[in-house]
């Protein structure tokens, strides 16, 4: 992949993840807040964002989302890279505890 292709994915995602961020904020904001991960600060923000900004935003340079996990114990309960006694279900469960704690503490 070149530089240039690297950038139009990068837009492209921007693109993909402002427009989901506003749907869910404008569907459902308590759902929005905690599956993005978004302050209500930025949720405002994001919500009220014209078609022309969002297009201006996501053809920056720079990736707007980010992981959120950032947590060797998330990803490998994410990823199955658990003991093989643990239930898929059960780990998937835990990390969404896991996450859902972080979540609360931040805002």
């Amino acid at each position: 992949m070149n530089p240039e292709q690297i950038l139009a994915e990068i837009r492209e995602t921007n693109l993909s993840y402002l427009m989901l961020a506003q749907s869910l904020i404008r569907a459902d904001r308590e759902q929005a807040l905690y599956r993005l991960g978004l302050s209500e600060e930025t949720a405002t923000l994001l919500a009220q964002l014209s078609p022309a900004q969002i297009m201006k935003l996501a053809g920056g340079s720079t990736l707007l989302c980010r992981f959120r996990m950032e947590d060797d114990l998330v990803w490998n309960l994410l990823t199955s890279s658990h003991k093989p006694s643990v239930n898929e279900q059960t780990a998937r469960l835990h990390a969404q505890i896991l996450m859902a704690g972080r979540h609360s503490e931040t805002a």
